[in-house]
């Protein structure tokens, strides 16, 4: 965990730069009635009656110092998915980049190992060989600057009924387009100081 803070706290290197990334699932839900338009006098109105579609999966990158952040929306969120939004970030979103520092909570996804898993052995090693993995402590997984940026996508723009993941994907992609505009950063001020203090329980226990 102070690892993490003290990268955190380190200048921005547009080679090495840091990244947040994080999950959520989104229940696609679509309506079973129509929805009534707007009026004079009364909003847009929905019956509180649904149907459940299934699921998807949103991961969100976001490089905190410079205020970008791009999201996938995938069916599941197996190691293939995870490799796979690993190395769409590497060799498309960075390919000048000689490292990235991922930060991330501790999912079993979210290992070496997925990358083995999905494609050859050489080409796992090459993405390998251009990551350093943070890790959130267990029960520590809002030191993650993407839960942050989850939880103002989730507000923002999936927070309603939306029925296929087709749907889910194009909202992203604006909410993205429109934050990476506003170069919108996070003013981050959590330090080790204050992780020994607020964060005891997570720190383990020393008898002398």
């Amino acid at each position: 965990m102070e690892r993490l803070l003290e990268r955190y706290r380190a200048p921005y290197d547009a080679y090495r730069p840091v990244i947040c990334m994080d999950e959520m699932s989104k229940q696609l839900i679509a309506e079973t009635r129509r929805v009534l338009p707007v009026q004079a006098g009364q909003p847009k109105r929905f019956d509180y009656e649904y149907e459940r579609k299934g699921v998807c999966q949103v991961l969100l990158c976001c490089e905190p110092l410079r205020g970008w952040r791009t999201g996938f929306v995938r069916q599941h969120r197996t190691m293939c998915d995870w490799a796979w939004c690993v190395r769409e970030l590497l060799e498309v979103y960075y390919p000048e980049a000689t490292c990235i520092r991922l930060v991330m909570d501790n999912l079993n996804t979210h290992t070496g190992a997925s990358c083995y898993q999905t494609v050859a052995p050489a080409d796992a090693l090459r993405l390998l060989q251009r990551l350093e993995f943070y890790y959130t402590p267990k029960h520590g997984s809002g030191l993650n600057m993407a839960e942050l940026a989850l939880s103002v996508l989730a507000k923002q723009c999936v927070a309603r009924r939306l029925e296929e993941q087709r749907c889910v994907a194009e909202e992203v992609s604006a909410w993205e387009t429109q934050r990476n505009e506003q170069a919108a950063t996070v003013r981050w001020r959590f330090t080790v100081s204050d992780a020994r203090v607020k964060l005891k329980k997570i720190y383990p226990s020393i008898s002398i």
